[in-house]
């Protein structure tokens, strides 16, 4: 089985996108605080901005990739016999490419509105 993120590489995305998932949660907080977003129509505006589209579609990037990451290092140290480990690494890069998608297209879809 090949390990394309290991070792430090590894460990160097887990640090990157740790470090946006939290400035992106920090700087949006807080922007939350200083203008609350109180209808609907007020959160399409927000995210039909380029900036806040651009900083969430990255936002769900690193963190697929922080998750990937992590859950992947998890089931190689735990996950011994090959075909179960095969097997539960091909079913969550389903399920979270599967999530990445919709969750693009959600973000997306609000900047042609």
């Amino acid at each position: 089985m090949s390990r394309q993120a290991h070792g430090l590489r590894a460990w160097l995305l887990q640090r990157f996108t740790a470090a946006y998932i939290a400035l992106y949660i920090l700087v949006t907080g807080l922007w939350f605080l200083w203008q609350p977003l109180h209808s609907h129509a007020q959160w399409q505006a927000w995210l039909a901005a380029p900036l806040p589209n651009l900083a969430t579609a990255l936002f769900i990037a690193t963190l697929l990739i922080h998750a990937w990451v992590g859950v992947r290092d998890v089931i190689m140290d735990y996950v011994r016999p090959t075909g179960a480990r095969v097997s539960l690494m091909a079913l969550v890069a389903l399920v979270l490419g599967g999530t990445g998608l919709w969750s693009l297209r959600v973000v997306f879809s609000v900047v042609g509105q």
